[in-house]
């Protein structure tokens, strides 16, 4: 506390303005190494859920060969073709692109750096839990992107690809489309990970208690199932399983993170004394 102490407003606006410029350097940074290496990533990332040798379908075939009541993920013929439609969307695509990985391998340094920005306004023992949450938190969201990426968006594009309304209808994924559902995916899910963070943040403030979890425990899992099932529009109940339980489980994980209400602690209190 003493360092704030010492230090004026415009101390703090200029060390915010340091902390600021230190994260878009970062970034542009692993922007610019993320240009020159984005065609082999393409090529073996990118495109990778595209192909039937991808390793969520390999997986998901061998558990189909054991419980037939699964969709068949051993189709060798599945692949998705990908067509340029604007003369421009390749190259802005790789402009794009490097910038989102370079804001994903970023992410733990500007977690750093915010930490040691509001770092020196806390106390010693809101330091320990706060530097907790941060690291949590960088754990969490990579945790999601790797569910985005490796079950959320192949059984998305394994479903709509293979979709067919007409015979007649010749199925070619745009490169834009492609793009905007593969990076939105996998950093909603990266971001609906942080779920247990933002929810202990608002408990330590006092807006959320535990009670709020268990009173719509029933209304969590219907719009849970809601969203499970825009993210992936299959009509299998495994499918929508792998998308359902996951964020289910982030739910109870949020509430067991956050504060009971002083009704719930004087009442275990009480039957603890009984």
């Amino acid at each position: 506390m003493e360092q704030q102490d010492e230090m004026s407003f415009w101390d703090h606006l200029e060390e915010l303005r340091w902390t600021l410029f230190r994260i878009i350097v970062a970034l542009f940074i692993f922007a610019i190494a993320g240009f020159s290496v984005m065609p082999w990533l393409f090529d073996h990332v990118v495109t990778a859920p595209c192909y039937s040798d991808f390793i969520t379908y390999r997986e998901m075939c061998k558990i189909s060969s054991v419980l037939s009541v699964l969709p068949d993920f051993c189709n060798e013929d599945f692949h998705v073709n990908i067509v340029n439609i604007k003369l421009a969307s390749q190259f802005f695509t790789h402009m794009t692109t490097s910038f989102w990985l370079a804001l994903l391998l970023t992410f733990p340094y500007m977690m750093y750096e915010i930490w040691k920005f509001i770092s020196p306004a806390l106390y010693e023992n809101e330091k320990k839990n706060v530097r907790w949450v941060f690291l949590c938190g960088t754990i969490m969201f990579f945790i999601g992107c790797a569910v985005g990426y490796f079950l959320v968006f192949p059984m998305t594009l394994r479903f709509l690809a293979t979709y067919q309304l007409s015979a007649a209808i010749v199925e070619q994924v745009s490169l834009d489309s492609y793009m905007d559902n593969f990076l939105m995916l996998i950093f909603v899910m990266g971001l609906v990970f942080e779920m247990p963070l933002v929810s202990w943040l608002l408990s330590q403030i006092g807006v959320l208690n535990r009670s709020f979890f268990h009173k719509y425990r029933r209304h969590a899992i219907v719009a849970l199932l809601v969203a499970a099932a825009f993210i992936t529009p299959s009509s299998d109940p495994f499918t929508l399983g792998i998308v359902f339980f996951p964020l289910y489980g982030l739910y109870e994980l949020s509430a067991f993170f956050v504060k009971k209400a002083p009704k719930e602690d004087e009442t275990e209190t009480e039957l603890e004394a009984e």
